[in-house]
This record gives C-alpha cells, sequence and structure tokens, in this order.
C-alpha cells in the first residue's frame, strides 16, 4: 500500500526536476528522450517497490536510477554518441565522464531556465501554461485537459505543436541573461499568474487538482524570488497576491459545493500563516519605483484578508481598483471594482458604474447586477440572476446562482 501512496506524490514533485535537469543536459530538440528516460524511472520504480518495498529513501533511489538510465540511453544511442556527446556541457567525450547533476541547486538552476524557455513569445499563452504544466509541474495531459475543461486531445496537440515551435526556433534552454530577464520576466510572471489563476478560479469541481495548480504557480514563482537575478519587485507582489488568494481557498465553497460569498465566508478557515507570507513578499516587493498590476491587485487581496468591514478598507480597495484601471484595464476588473464601490459609495453609484459596462455576454455581470439590486428592486434583481444562469456553465456557479434566485423568490 505504501508505495501506491508515496509514487504519485514523488512522480508531482520530483518528475518535472529531472526532466528540467535532462532538458538542460540535453537540449530543446531532445525533450521527449528526457521524458522518455524519466517515464521508465518511475516504471522501474513502481516494479521494483512493488516487490521489494519502498527504499529508505525513495528520492535518492529515484535520482540514482535516472542517471544510470541516462548513462545507458547515451551508451547505446548512436544520435547521440555522433551528434551530442562531443557537445555536452564540460566536452565530455566518455559516458562515464557525464554526470547528471541532481543537487539542489542545479534543479532549481534547471527550472529557471525551463521557465524561461517555455515563456518564450514563439508559442501562444495558452501552450505556455499548458507546457508549464505539463514539463514544469508534472501534471498528465488528461489533468491539464480537466482543468481547462476540454479534452486531452486538444491538450496534447497544444503541448506538442508548442515543442516542435520551441525545436523550429532552436531555443536555448539556459540560465536567463540578464537582458532576457529584462525582456522576458513580464512573459513568465503572465504564465504564472495565469498558471495560479486556471486553479484558483477554474470551474472544475476537482478541488484537489484546483489547490494542486495553485500551488505549483506559487512554487515557480519561489523560484523566481530565490534567484538574484529575478528577484524583482513584480516577482514578490505576484508571490504576495498568490499568497493572499490562497490563504481564503478553503473558505471559498460550502459543502454543497456552491460558492460562498466574501462577507459570508468563515474567517477561522483563513490561513494565518499564508497571510503573513504575503504580507512579507508584498513588503518584499516595496523596492525601486516600477509599479505593476500585481503590485495592486497584492494591495487589494491583502485588505480582503482584513475581515473587519471598515470605510478604510474599501475606500483603499476602490483607490487600488482605480489605480490598476488606469494602469491596465480590463472589463473584470472594472466589474469587481462596482463591489467595492457598492461598499464605499453605496448600492446606487455601484448600479450605475455597472450598468455603463454593458457586459451582456457575461454572466458575473449579471450576478452582481443582481447582488446590487437586492433590497432595492427584488423583480429586476431576480430578472439579472435569472440571466445570469442561462449563461452560467459550471455546476458551482449554478448552484449559487439558483441558491440566490430561490432565496428572492422565498420572499415574496
Amino acid at each position: 500500500m505504501e508505495e501506491r501512496a508515496i509514487l504519485p506524490r514523488l512522480f508531482r514533485t520530483e518528475y518535472q526536476k529531472i526532466v528540467s535537469v535532462l532538458c538542460s543536459l540535453f537540449g530543446i530538440k531532445h525533450i521527449e528522450v528526457a521524458e522518455d528516460i524519466v517515464s521508465d524511472t518511475f516504471l522501474s520504480a513502481a516494479e521494483h517497490w512493488n516487490t521489494k518495498g519502498v527504499p529508505e529513501n525513495p528520492t535518492a533511489w529515484l535520482y540514482t536510477v535516472a542517471k544510470n538510465k541516462t548513462k545507458n540511453y547515451l551508451k547505446h544511442n548512436n544520435i547521440f554518441e555522433q551528434k551530442l556527446v562531443p557537445n555536452l556541457k564540460a566536452g565530455a567525450s566518455e559516458f562515464e565522464e557525464i554526470e547528471l547533476d541532481l543537487s539542489v541547486k542545479n534543479i532549481a538552476d534547471s527550472q529557471l531556465a525551463m521557465i524561461f524557455t517555455i515563456c518564450n513569445p514563439v508559442i501562444s499563452a495558452d501552450a505556455q501554461v499548458a507546457l508549464a504544466l505539463n514539463l514544469l509541474c508534472g501534471f498528465g495531459v488528461q489533468e491539464i485537459a480537466d482543468a481547462f475543461l476540454t479534452n486531452k486531445e486538444v491538450i496534447y496537440k497544444r503541448i506538442n505543436r508548442a515543442k516542435e515551435k520551441l525545436k523550429e526556433a532552436n531555443i536555448r534552454i539556459e540560465q536567463p541573461s540578464l537582458a532576457a530577464i529584462d525582456q522576458r520576466l513580464e512573459t513568465v510572471l503572465t504564465t504564472l499568474y495565469l498558471l495560479f489563476s486556471e486553479g484558483y478560479y477554474s470551474t472544475s469541481q476537482d478541488t484537489m487538482l484546483r489547490k494542486d495548480l495553485c500551488a505549483e504557480a506559487m512554487r515557480l514563482c519561489y523560484l523566481l524570488v530565490e534567484n538574484p537575478a529575478t528577484n524583482k519587485p513584480a516577482a514578490n507582489a505576484l508571490l504576495a497576491l498568490m499568497c493572499f488568494h490562497s490563504s481564503r481557498f478553503d473558505a471559498r465553497l460550502n459543502e454543497k459545493g456552491e460558492a460562498i460569498l466574501y462577507e459570508d465566508q468563515d474567517e477561522t478557515l483563513w490561513d494565518k500563516e499564508l497571510i503573513a507570507t504575503g504580507e512579507y513578499f508584498l513588503n518584499q516587493a516595496a523596492t525601486g519605483n516600477t509599479l505593476t498590476r500585481y503590485h495592486l491587485e497584492a494591495g487589494i487581496a491583502y485588505w480582503h484578508t482584513q475581515k473587519a468591514d471598515t470605510p478604510q478598507k474599501w475606500e483603499s480597495i476602490l483607490e487600488l481598483y482605480n489605480s490598476l484601471l488606469i494602469l491596465e484595464y480590463s472589463p473584470i476588473a472594472a466589474l469587481n471594482r462596482t463591489y467595492a464601490l457598492a461598499k464605499a459609495k453605496g448600492k446606487e453609484s455601484a448600479i450605475t458604474a455597472a450598468e455603463q459596462l454593458e457586459l451582456k455576454d457575461n454572466q458575473f455581470y449579471y450576478s452582481l447586477l443582481g447582488t446590487l439590486y437586492t433590497d432595492i428592486d427584488n423583480s429586476i434583481a431576480l430578472a439579472h440572476f435569472r440571466k445570469a444562469l442561462s449563461l452560467a456553465t459550471s455546476p458551482v456557479d449554478k448552484a449559487t446562482i439558483t441558491a440566490n434566485i430561490e432565496k428572492l423568490e422565498n420572499q415574496h
């Protein structure tokens, strides 16, 4: 039973580390070879541990087997012997001299290099997120399909096209130069932001999958702040944002899977340690002269970890939203601002601002209007909730909207 429990956990934590190191050693053109070697390593573990039990140090066992399989592959593959070996690091020409460095530092360096490789503009944002989930987080094609609410054939093609584009462009896997960091850090942060959002705002009902997505985005962002070259204010701000959001994860749904409105959340379920960690990284982000969307969103998320319903809180959130919309306008941010406006200035002001957005195809637009009109004109509120229900696709959203409709109907 023990190996059944430990292998999936090790696959999630170690698969992507070994793949990153092998990709750094072999180059992007041999990415499938790296994946095959690591998959074969885990297959050997499943067979060996099933009969002989889990070794005392299972991670070290995996690393040793991966090293041996790498040497064996190089020794018996003519293409590698003729084309790759002469170009390997340190100019090694004997297979015995090729050492797969699985030290903590080299794993971190290799994963950082892979993040910047995957976040190359030659592939689309969707492909970057899918490839990051697959190569950097160890998610299978089916899991990624579940997260994106699509089928595995779509994800399989997306990942393979992304790999081919990276190969065609002959992208080198290497520690990013200062110039590359300046050019691509924004793309890297955007990818990690999308990866986190895919978990936090996902309509998938698989709570563990959603938590894993968030955890992986945070782990990769932590790699950025741990490396002096990429430890930039924006990276710290993004990590703070992730910490603040994650701290309220367990309070967002009830036992029926219905969303719990912020004001109704049980504060005792909030993770105080994550909130404190978020505050630390937000303070780290407060250096230099650059203000990013992540700074502003982290500030908004910070105020949401303060439960007290004070004027200062909602005025601060409203001011941050105003700055965010000036810096980088988005209809969803404008929609979210109207809730803060309602709390700071009253529902009537918020209704006027919300209706000007005219997001006619957005369920959240109608849900918000339904909330704003509740107790002002319940018949209009009901009409908005019913429209929201007609646009909703996920079971969680439908259950939440239906509960709002039933609550209003029972008042008549």
